[in-house]
């Protein structure tokens, strides 16, 4: 651990790879704006270099990339306090990431279960980029000595790796030059499961559009689906204990505490004994309220994409202002030559 002491800085990143979804929102968005609003500075990420790892049609990518910055905005990101673009306008990601690549080791990144899964059994015709995802993010966030990266369980491993790349730089080089990140994991539904399967994450691939809730989605839309939801037939228990094998209950029961800023205990406790025919017209009820005037936002700014790629714009400046001169000074570190205005 480096004695050095950073500012304390928040980085976090969203691939525009698909719509929003509630899981994207409570395990992301709704702590981004935490974060801001607390007062600690926070760069918000679009990392569209990640996206294109696999291939994209490339109008469905500015059109997701424009929704998501839409997303962010319309769920309480304010671009003047926090910082948010699209990685592929800052160079530095791009570049850092290489002197990263020959920083990492191979062993280092054939360990990444990421890949493996996204690879699957045809990981020979899987993209080099794919493979080295993860020294990209670790480039992301080292680019602006970010000290904390709010992220979920499944990038967790990524994190671990980006801490042995900025111990490696700092320890081949003999400096204290990168900060130790450290990850921020916390809330009742930061990982939140499909309305289908309760073991499965919610994720905008499932094949299934009523397995997730898209932050797109209109209020009846989002009440019949919580309605829909699938549950067991036994009431909901007085204690978390009773919750322990029954996976579809126990996510719809974290759903609702984060929606409602409760903890998972106190959502029990109100509601114990009582089946899910009352409980569910409830959590739809408060998704409704919660969701649908981010939905509406999300419809507004949309109209309006010029407006959309203006922010991005602005924030790409302000991203490029404190990287820059992060990346110039490894160069320096690392030997590389550079010419001087």
């Amino acid at each position: 651990m480096s004695d050095t002491a950073f500012a304390t800085r928040i980085f976090s990143g969203i691939q525009p790879s698909g719509g929003l979804t509630l899981g994207n929102y409570l395990g992301a968005l709704k702590r981004f704006v935490q974060a801001q609003d607390a007062g600690t500075e926070t760069i918000y990420c679009i990392v569209d270099l990640h996206a294109i790892t696999v291939w994209q049609d490339p109008a469905k990518l500015r059109h997701a990339t424009r929704e998501l910055a839409a997303g962010f905005i319309a769920a309480g990101i304010d671009p003047a306090r926090s910082i948010l673009f699209n990685q592929s306008q800052v160079p530095a990601h791009a570049e850092l990431a290489w002197i990263f690549n020959c920083v990492a080791r191979m062993g280092w990144l054939k360990r990444m279960t990421q890949f493996k899964d996204k690879a699957g059994k045809n990981a020979e015709n899987a993209s080099v980029g794919l493979f080295a995802y993860p020294a990209l993010m670790a480039a992301d966030i080292l680019a602006y000595h970010a000290t904390h990266v709010p992220v979920g369980e499944d990038q967790k491993q990524h994190l671990e790796l980006t801490r042995d790349i900025a111990a490696k730089f700092n320890h081949d080089f003999g400096v204290e030059f990168f900060p130790i990140v450290e990850p921020v994991i916390e809330g009742a539904a930061t990982r939140v499961m499909s309305l289908r399967d309760g073991t499965k994450k919610m994720s905008k691939s499932d094949p299934s559009d009523m397995s997730r809730i898209n932050l797109t989605d209109d209020a009846d839309t989002i009440a019949q689906k919580l309605r829909k939801a699938r549950t067991d037939p036994d009431p909901l228990p007085d204690s978390l204990d009773g919750l322990a094998e029954r996976p579809e209950a126990r996510n719809l029961v974290n759903i609702y505490a984060a929606l409602a800023d409760m903890t998972p205990e106190a959502v029990v406790t109100q509601y114990a004994g009582q089946g899910f025919g009352t409980f569910k017209p409830a959590l739809a009820d408060l998704a409704v309220e919660k969701l649908a005037p981010i939905n509406a936002e999300m419809s507004r700014l949309m109209q309006d994409v010029t407006e959309i790629d203006r922010i991005l714009g602005a924030g790409a400046a302000r991203a490029n202002a404190i990287a820059q001169p992060i990346l110039e000074q490894c160069y320096d570190i690392v030997g590389l030559v550079r010419s001087r205005p």
